[in-house]
């Protein structure tokens, strides 16, 4: 029989609220800051738009790709050790990629892999938790909030490598120092590991130890990796937006570089359902006006924002080391990383306006599947708490 203590699960704390979310912000930068990004390697390196994209698409890649490698480390006694040393290669890779234009190449590709190690951490991180609905939502405030600045500054401040990929690696150092107070994984035995697998359902027998049932952890076990698989793709599907926003907005709407840092940073959370999210992103492509065009871009990133805190504190209320949470931040990442090219041939091949319907369209299927394991993961965390309380 395996064991798992829920009472593991700590209260939400500052010191270690700060390093989850500081973590967590340090290793998602890249894929907020890709439109500039893809600015600053054709500034530093003379690259076309899509040589740039495909730079970009790499660094992000093989963030993605470290991530999900790693995350299982993170689910255990190795998660400060994993956000270290990945916030330390990521401050190094970033570093050079600010400093010295010849070695962007290499210093990116350091800078991403390191950054993969701070997004499996801070994901698994987020379990650690009690009430995951409450602190994914803390997580999703404190990210867009932090970015929100950030996108809003870098413009006025410039796009030449050493202002964006400076500011990654400044955001990594902060990550790094901060690491110390980051939450350990909740595990009170050696073969916990193995319970957090299997977290649900539990009986408590009068020892206070917890049985878990098969039946239930296959149920997890299937929505973990459907919310996994849902995640990659709706990823795909919002972030090609995003990537593209600068050139579809000044082609199609005489968006100017100011305006882009208005839209990319204006994104406060909404209460609003992920339908909504496709039909915007379908009026996105409808717009010819540039303040309209913002106005529709900030509407959309808050539906966003606040669907990415649902995925978030789905997947952290179906267990407490972080096994889901932990690779869905890297998951993630495999959708959004492609996104450069994927949106660029989307928008090739359909147009401006072919590609925002076909993005909308993808919100609208992913929705459903969505939903049911939403469902899912209510009921067990409801049966959870009822079982827990008799």
């Amino acid at each position: 029989m395996t064991t798992l203590d829920l009472r593991t699960r700590i209260p939400l704390r500052f010191p270690t609220a700060t390093a989850t979310f500081a973590v967590g912000i340090a290793g998602y930068l890249g894929v907020n800051l890709s439109p500039y990004m893809i600015t600053a390697a054709q500034t530093g390196l003379g690259l076309d738009i899509l040589a740039a994209s495909w730079l970009v698409t790499a660094t992000l890649l093989l963030t993605a790709v470290t991530g999900l490698a790693i995350a299982p480390l993170c689910a255990g006694v190795h998660r400060r050790a994993v956000a270290r040393a990945g916030l330390g290669l990521a401050v190094v890779g970033f570093t050079i990629a600010a400093l010295a234009p010849a070695a962007m190449l290499p210093g990116l590709l350091l800078g991403g892999a390191g950054a993969g190690g701070a997004v499996a951490a801070s994901g698994a991180a987020l379990a650690a938790f009690r009430n995951p609905d409450r602190v994914a939502g803390f997580n999703g405030l404190a990210n867009r909030g932090i970015i929100t600045v950030v996108l809003a500054v870098i413009p006025l401040i410039g796009l030449a490598p050493i202002d964006v990929f400076g500011a990654l690696a400044l955001f990594n150092l902060i990550g790094l120092v901060a690491s110390a107070w980051l939450p350990a994984a909740p595990v009170v035995a050696p073969q916990a590991g193995a319970a957090v697998a299997e977290a649900m359902p539990i009986d408590i027998p009068p020892t206070g130890t917890i049985r878990t049932s098969p039946a239930r952890s296959r149920t997890v076990t299937l929505a973990g990796f459907g919310l996994l698989l849902l995640f990659a793709l709706w990823a795909a599907s919002e972030d090609s937006l995003w990537a593209m926003a600068g050139i579809m907005g000044a082609e199609q709407a005489g968006l100017t570089p100011e305006g882009l840092g208005i839209a990319l940073s204006g994104a406060v959370p909404l209460v609003i359902l992920l339908i909504a999210g496709g039909a915007l992103k379908i009026v996105e492509g409808l717009v010819t006006d540039p303040t309209t065009f913002i106005v529709v871009f900030i509407v959309w990133n808050s539906v966003y924002a606040i669907a990415s805190m649902y995925f978030v504190s789905t997947s952290a209320a179906l267990d407490a080391d972080g096994r889901w949470s932990g690779p869905l931040l890297a998951v993630y990442l495999v959708g959004s990383a492609l996104t450069p090219v994927i949106g660029a041939a989307l928008v090739g091949a359909l147009g401006y306006q072919g590609f925002a319907i076909a993005l909308g369209v993808a919100s609208f299927v992913l929705a459903v599947p969505a939903g049911a394991i939403a469902l899912v993961s209510t009921r067990l965390e409801r049966m959870t708490a009822q079982e827990i309380d008799a």
